[in-house]
């Protein structure tokens, strides 16, 4: 019989905790390699782990965990780390007899309350990083420690990671390629890595062995438990077993070490030659388990707990494989607070000593002045993308600049973040969401083409290519130097793939010969003739290219891998710009703008530029918008933004002149609405509208009062707010003003009347508004309601409640007004206004920010009857309202509405997206309710109580914000998320909301 594998029993553990500890309570099993485990809950309220060895048990290694338990308790009291129990006659380990007679140790350990790592959603940096500072706190705290079995050889030990070339065979194809790969760096490392300082260290901190606070917002690891792993090793061995476990599922793995290793080293400072093997140890470790799997697979096939890291494992070595270790090793420097590069400081030295003028690199320009060329994300000059991507009006843009100034060459674009690099090549899915190549490695200077590129100094030729395999970029030359001792690179970019290619590899260069020579269009795609030079202290592992943009998260490593080519020149201007800082902008804000004005996100962001659903920040960075719907048609749709500057061009004045544009809009709007609507007047914003509309109801009916629905917003006018619940029944609201009369806000999922048929019920919550309006001896002047009432929280209107309520109020001699401000032109994809949707016709319709896309525009479009009444002899006149430059935009927007079908598209995509959406409120049942039409939509969560979850809300708003996509929230219980994006928002992009919704739903704080 094996003995080893007869299991010990819960009541069999609860017998153990009495006779030997005098503790009585209950046992529950827990996961473990070697001992068997429980959790002990005492009667008393305290909690323990019993741990019961497999028989024959080595002494000597039990006793080598307690005494380390000991140590670590002593010496860093500030430290959790589970205590050890003494048994009854004060023993640190117990024995027992099984059933059999065989000898088992005991040892029982305080238990250490919190979440086990593997539990915990999300692990975010802050996290990693407290695994970090635990991890060298407890290295710190055993320095001193030592014990005979410490020593013992250990397959766990990376330090005798090469075991595992005994069992390559049990791996083939793509995983044999992989372990055989790591095994070998750690062949080569050895002589290095040997020479690291060792100690005693906890060796296992694995995802099952860290402890995590019950904190859902901050947590932090409380402790590392289970000590069974440890030994004396290498110190870096410690902190590369916590990295590989606790980068295990990210896209991004380095990204996700990088906070370990910083927490790590604030504990416990690392030497730079242990930075050095830590990709190399990581790896290890990860082969290891690996192997130890397979292994385990036919040893014990029926042990799930030894195989439960296989999966992740290789995911992970797959991704590190991947990593540039190179790359990663400077990376980790970087987050240690050492110079990146280790030479970067010698070559910074050298290049201080020295200065080299341009017309050394250009000597047939004979200029050593620069002329700045802003190229960033928020340039001006740059313009729209229409217009940096027109390579006949670039180049007319440059030659212009250049004729503004003839002796100097137009150059710039170190660390300059570019919304220029559009293809997916430039792209990746982060930690985080998807992230963009975008900040410049070097210097860009613009000459014509064919102008000869010489040598700075003497160099050795690595790369002479057209880089990118075609002919699309142009020619790529890489020159290695060694100068008094620094060894670096330069890089010459966007030559004549002819003269690029002359060199072969290891041609030795003179300084003053000449490189190359610019190419031209094709060769050098969308741009004009130019040099692209950029500075390398490592080649990394690139020997054909060398990446000329980098993420803005890797800006530290990049900026001192790649330094400022004004190291050489010295040439003022090609300094790297400092924008404004984000902390300085909200500074400036709070002192001298209104303190209502609010800002969005716990962490604001910047925004710089707009490209249909995206907006861009100042570092280049996309964020999918889900809820500007101000952009109808698009950020920056080119068509509109060619209207509006074509225009502008010409003349703008108001509409007391004749101007074909204002009837162009005329014609364009009134194709769209039903023949009662025939009257237009223009305005500047929704609340303009709105604010002309009830002008008109005071003309039209003699009356002052209105109906209007709780929590509805109509502007920000005087009159507007007095007819807005949400506003005046808010913070800082007064009430209701004597002439606005609210009914119930219409909503049959948590509001006044629920479930199906409330239509009926709600229109005559508008009856008694009328009845009680009527009891004062007053009539009505209007009823208006948004289609789906926005601030309300997304609110469909039920089923028949619209038409019930316009016939009531009609009865009563008011006027119907629908206010589309938000749903209008098109957003509910089956009909092109809302108030389609019900079937009826109001007597008023305001119109705003859809219509000028972004530019100050609305209409009010009424019946003749109202607007012959509103023209009593008093003029109505807006200086703006109507003039050429708004109209002009304004019809280009409802042309490519109609142009581009977006009315069919919201339709199409909204449909599938409120599919989506209920079929992911299936999966997790806060999704109280998904309702909207077209791209309106809205998503509320509730408790199974019904009630209103509004932290869970703003959490999840701000999370999706952390993955590049903008959400809000909305509703009188700020519960409901908000969804109402530019109308080119597509199924992708829809696909992309949901995957994320997802994954932030399965969080720790969305759970209930």
């Amino acid at each position: 019989m094996d003995y080893n594998k007869i299991k010990i029993t819960e009541n069999q553990a609860i017998n153990i905790a009495l006779e030997n500890y005098n503790i009585q309570g209950t046992a529950k099993p827990l996961p473990g390699e070697i001992d068997f485990n429980f959790k002990i809950d005492a009667t008393d309220g305290a909690e323990y782990i019993l741990k019961v060895s497999r028989p024959d048990e080595n002494a000597d290694y039990l006793d080598f965990q307690q005494k380390l338990l000991l140590y670590a308790n002593d010496q860093a009291k500030d430290l959790t780390v589970p205590k050890v129990i003494r048994d009854r006659q004060g023993n640190l380990i117990s024995e027992i007899k099984d059933e059999y007679g065989n000898i088992r140790k005991v040892r029982l350990l305080s238990w250490i309350s919190g979440r086990v790592w593997s539990t915990v959603n999300p692990q975010l940096d802050n996290l990693r990083h407290s695994l970090g500072e635990h991890c060298g706190r407890l290295t710190y705290a055993l320095q001193g420690f030592d014990h005979p079995e410490a020593h013992r050889k250990f397959v766990w030990d990376i330090a005798e990671g090469a075991w595992t070339t005994d069992y390559l065979h049990l791996f083939s194809g793509e995983q044999k390629e992989i372990v055989s790969y790591f095994q070998d760096q750690f062949k080569q490392a050895r002589s290095g890595y040997s020479q690291l300082r060792k100690a005693v260290v906890h060796n296992d901190a694995n995802d099952n062995n860290v402890i995590v606070s019950q904190d859902l917002i901050s947590p932090k690891v409380v402790s590392a438990i289970d000590f069974g792993d440890s030994v004396y090793t290498h110190i870096i061995n410690d902190l590369a077993v916590a990295c590989a476990y606790a980068i295990m599922g990210h896209n991004d793995p380095l990204e996700a070490a990088i906070p370990i290793v910083r927490g790590y080293h604030r504990s416990f400072p690392l030497e730079e030659n242990e930075l050095e093997h830590l990709y190399m140890a990581i790896a290890m470790r990860l082969v290891i388990s690996v192997t130890k799997s397979a292994i385990n697979k036919k040893e014990e096939p029926d042990n799930t707990y030894l195989l439960i890291s296989e999966k992740p494992a290789w995911e992970l070595l797959r991704k590190w494989k991947d990593v540039n270790a190179d790359f990663a090793h400077y990376s980790f420097r970087e987050a240690c607070g050492y110079s990146v590069h280790p030479k970067e400081e010698k070559f910074e030295a050298w290049a201080k000593k020295h200065s080299f003028s341009l017309d050394k690199l250009f000597p047939t320009i004979c200029s050593n002045m620069i002329h700045p060329l802003d190229l960033s994300v928020s340039s001006k000059w740059l313009g729209h993308e229409m217009d940096f991507n027109d390579l006949d009006f670039f180049q007319y843009k440059l030659n212009k600049l250049q004729r503004e100034h003839p002796t100097r060459i137009l150059a710039g674009g170190y660390l300059e973040p570019r919304p220029i690099y559009t293809t997916s090549s430039y792209d990746k899915i982060g930690n985080t969401g998807r992230e963009s190549r975008s900040i410049h490695l070097g210097v860009d200077f613009w000459l014509p083409a064919d102008t000869p590129v010489h040598a700075l100094f003497d160099g050795e030729v690595v790369t002479a290519v057209n880089d990118k395999g075609d002919k699309e970029y142009g020619g790529l030359v890489i020159l290695k130097h060694q100068e008094e001792g620094s060894e670096f690179y330069t890089l010459y970019g966007h030559l004549s793939v002819a003269s690029a290619t002359k060199y072969e590899v290891g041609t030795k260069i003179k300084a003053g010969d000449v490189i190359g020579v610019l190419g031209n269009w094709p060769e050098n795609g969308n741009w004009a003739p130019h040099l692209h030079f950029q500075i390398m202290l490592s080649m990394l592992h690139y020997k054909i290219d060398f990446p000329g943009v980098a993420y803005q998260s890797q800006l530290a490593v990049w900026k001192s891998l790649c330094p400022d080519p004004n190291l050489l020149f010295k040439t003022k201007g090609l300094v790297e710009r400092q924008a404004t800082s984000n902390s300085d902008i909200i500074g400036y804000r709070k002192q001298h703008l209104g303190k209502s004005l609010s800002l969005q996100y716990k962490v604001p962001i910047k925004m710089v530029r707009g490209a249909g659903q995206y907006l861009m920040d100042q570092y280049g960075r996309k964020y999918l918008d889900t809820v500007n719907n101000v952009a109808h048609v698009g950020h920056e749709h080119p068509a509109v933004v060619k209207a509006g500057q074509e225009q502008m061009a010409l003349i703008n004045t108001n509409s007391r002149y004749l101007h074909e544009n204002i009837n162009a809009l005329a014609k364009e709007l009134l194709e769209t609405l039903p023949p009662e609507l025939s009257v237009l007047h223009f305005v500047n914003s929704g609340s303009e509208a709105n604010e002309l509309a009830i002008r008109m109801v005071k003309a039209a009916t003699g009356e002052k009062d209105i109906i209007a629905s709780e929590v509805g917003y109509h502007g920000n006018t005087n009159m507007c707010i007095d007819i807005s619940s949400y506003k005046f029944d808010g913070k800082g609201g007064r009430g209701a003003p004597e002439h606005t009369h609210i009914f119930p806000l219409p909503d049959a999922f948590r509001g006044k009347y629920r479930g199906e048929n409330t239509g009926e019920k709600y229109a005559l919550e508008v009856k008694k508004q009328i009845d009680n309006v009527q009891a004062q001896g007053r009539g009505v002047g209007a009823f208006i309601i948004e289609p789906i009432i926005s601030c309300g929280g997304q609110i469909e209107l039920p089923e028949g409640f619209l038409a019930k309520s316009y016939q009531y109020v009609r009865e009563a001699g008011g006027l119907c007004i629908s206010d589309e401000v938000q749903v209008g032109c098109g957003r509910m994809g089956s009909s092109f206004w809302g108030f389609q949707l019900h079937g009826v016709v109001p007597d008023i319709v305001t119109i705003g920010k859809p219509l000028g896309n972004g530019h100050p525009l609305a209409a009010v479009a009424c019946t003749q009857e109202v607007a012959e009444k509103f023209a009593n002899g008093m003029e109505y006149f807006n200086t703006f309202g109507g003039n050429p430059v708004s109209c002009a935009i304004g019809a280009e927007v409802l042309r490519v509405v109609k142009r581009e079908k977006l009315q069919k598209h919201a339709l199409e995509v909204g449909n599938y997206l409120k599919k989506e959406l209920m079929a992911l409120a299936l999966n997790f049942p806060i999704i109280g309710d998904v309702r909207g039409q077209g791209l309106f939509l809205g998503i509320e969560l509730v408790n199974a109580k019904m009630q209103p979850l509004a932290a869970q809300t703003d959490y999840l708003a701000n999370r999706m914000k952390d993955h590049g996509i903008l959400m809000s929230t909305d509703g009188p219980d700020h519960n409901v998320l908000k969804i109402k994006p530019p109308m080119v928002f597509s199924q992708e992009n829809a696909k992309e909301l949901v995957f994320y919704l997802k994954k932030i739903m399965a969080e720790d704080f969305m759970q209930l």
